[in-house]
């Protein structure tokens, strides 16, 4: 008798598309970094770097609120309804009629905001710069405002090949980004300064889009030069991204606030919070976003088949797996984080008073680290549901009582304080959403997942027990030293332990990957 093969799963189709995404998510994840050790060697934590950060943030608003993740929550949904349904032809009018709308829609944002950027600067962004730091920041901010309109058209490429359940290209796209930044650093930086970052950036934003474009050739892309607000499909995208916009407006003065009130603390405050942010997103990019990325349209197909049940076991899989991943990640971050920071960043310009500037800065955000990370995920299961009211209306919750911790916090913690603020806004965010959709779902295993990280966080305590002795008896070695050796211990006690407990994704997580 011939054997039956296996049955393809929702959680093995997503482990099969992740374990790809997360391979390239750790190459992006490790050019960015390559990109910030150079960056730091560079530039350290100084007030040019401040002033390109700053400038960067209203380019990344635009971008973030018109062609971001709003667009993707309400375009994937959309597009992958009409493919579900074999309508082809009318998803490739849709996906034509929104990138033609959204063009021109963030044409004249950026426009509007290069002309208006003096004021914008000076009032709303960086008030405590002083008039030369916001003069260089003005400049900045108007050429990649550039990026914006690029930025734009190649992620509504990202959805839709990530519609189709291709991931390699919009993957992919990350990592030449980051190259061409990394590169604009070290080859550009000596002559240039500051500016030569810019460089990198309209140049990786160009990169971003070509390297997709293969990808709409396979599936036989088709456009029009049409827009069309009649169009029924425009309209439910326009419908499913505005409460979304709005959440995401709510991120974005978030970001704005932390830069406001850092702008008025002493030198490099902004940069040292901008490499613990980064440093904290390693774990969350390489594990939450690959997931995350993987998952989206799978909740999306089993929504639009009406596939509650499904989509219930697929979720708790998720979170079983994804806290298993960043829950040592998080402790790691916060025991370990002078020395991590020794190891990535600690030269050239980068000195010991900017790693500590840092360190401040991450043992703070290492502590909202499995937020950011479930959130990432639960967020995709609304969005799948065509629901981006209540994700929304969650993060605007949090994000006001971010801003207010933000006040509250900044003056005894200073630039840690807004780290702070931040994880403890995203872990209320974190258990808040997942309380609702339990209500919208029926369950998503809550007793499974509540069992698995039983397991997760006594192998935790297992690893946290080690390393700490570790650091108690071998005081003297080499900071960076101390990085790699006492995390590779760290993560070999922790493996040991889940293997030790039966925890079920220590023994899982290789069958998946190699799906």
């Amino acid at each position: 008798m011939t054997p039956t093969p296996p049955q393809s799963t929702p959680l093995s189709r997503i482990a099969q598309a992740a374990s790809l995404v997360m391979v390239l998510f750790v190459a992006s994840r490790a050019f960015g970094l390559l990109r910030e050790i150079v960056i730091g060697a560079r530039f350290g934590a100084s007030a040019d770097l401040d002033a390109y950060l700053a400038a960067f943030r209203l380019p990344d608003l635009l971008f973030t609120l018109v062609a971001g993740g709003a667009l993707a929550s309400a375009f994937i949904p959309t597009f992958s309804e009409r493919l579900a349904h074999r309508d082809e032809a009318g998803a490739w009018e849709l996906a034509a009629k929104v990138a033609n709308l959204l063009v021109l829609a963030l044409t004249v944002l950026a426009v509007l905001a290069a002309l208006s950027a003096r004021p914008i600067v000076e009032h709303l962004i960086a008030p405590g710069f002083s008039p030369a730091q916001q003069t260089l920041t003005i400049s900045l901010m108007r050429w990649m405002l550039i990026s914006t309109v690029i930025f734009g058209l190649s992620g509504l490429v990202m959805g839709v090949l990530n519609s189709y359940q291709h991931f390699l290209l919009p993957a992919l796209a990350p990592v030449v980004y980051n190259v061409a930044i990394l590169l604009a650093a070290w080859f550009l930086a000596p002559r240039w300064g500051v500016q030569a970052l810019v460089v990198g950036v309209l140049v990786g934003a160009v990169l971003h889009l070509l390297v997709q474009v293969p990808g709409l050739w396979h599936f036989k892309a088709r456009w029009r030069p049409s827009i069309s607000l009649a169009d029924a499909g425009v309209r439910e995208v326009l419908r499913l991204m505005a409460p979304r916009m709005l959440g995401l407006a709510v991120v974005q003065l978030n970001f704005m606030v932390n830069i406001f009130l850092a702008s008025h603390l002493a030198p490099g405050s902004i940069s040292a919070l901008n490499y613990a942010w980064l440093i904290m997103l390693l774990p969350q990019g390489i594990f939450a976003q690959a997931i995350a990325t993987a998952a989206f349209p799978t909740f999306a197909h089993q929504a639009a088949k009406g596939e509650r049940g499904a989509m219930q076991s697929t979720l708790g899989s998720i979170l079983a797996l994804l806290l298993f991943l960043t829950v040592p990640a998080a402790i790691l971050l916060f025991l370990l984080r002078v020395p991590l920071i020794s190891l990535l960043l600690q030269r050239g310009a980068f000195d010991a008073h900017a790693t500590q500037m840092t360190a401040a800065a991450l043992r703070f955000y290492a502590l909202g680290l499995i937020g950011h990370a479930v959130v990432e995920v639960v967020a995709r299961g609304y969005y799948a549901l065509k629901d981006t009211l209540t994700p929304v209306l969650v993060g605007v919750a949090a994000i006001t009582m971010n801003i207010v911790l933000s006040l509250w916090w900044v003056q005894p913690l200073g630039h840690g304080g807004l780290a702070l603020a931040n994880s403890v806004a995203t872990l209320a965010e974190m258990a808040v959403l997942l309380w609702l959709l339990r209500g919208r779902l029926g369950g998503w295993n809550e007793r499974a997942v509540g069992h698995s990280l039983l397991r997760t966080l006594a192998a935790s305590t297992v690893m946290t027990v080690v390393v700490l002795l570790l650091m108690r008896t071998l005081t003297l070695w080499p900071a960076p030293v101390q990085a790699v050796v006492f995390g590779v211990i760290a993560l070999m006690v922790y493996a040991a332990a889940a293997w030790a407990l039966r925890s079920p994704e220590i023994r899982a997580l290789p069958r998946l990957l190699r799906r």
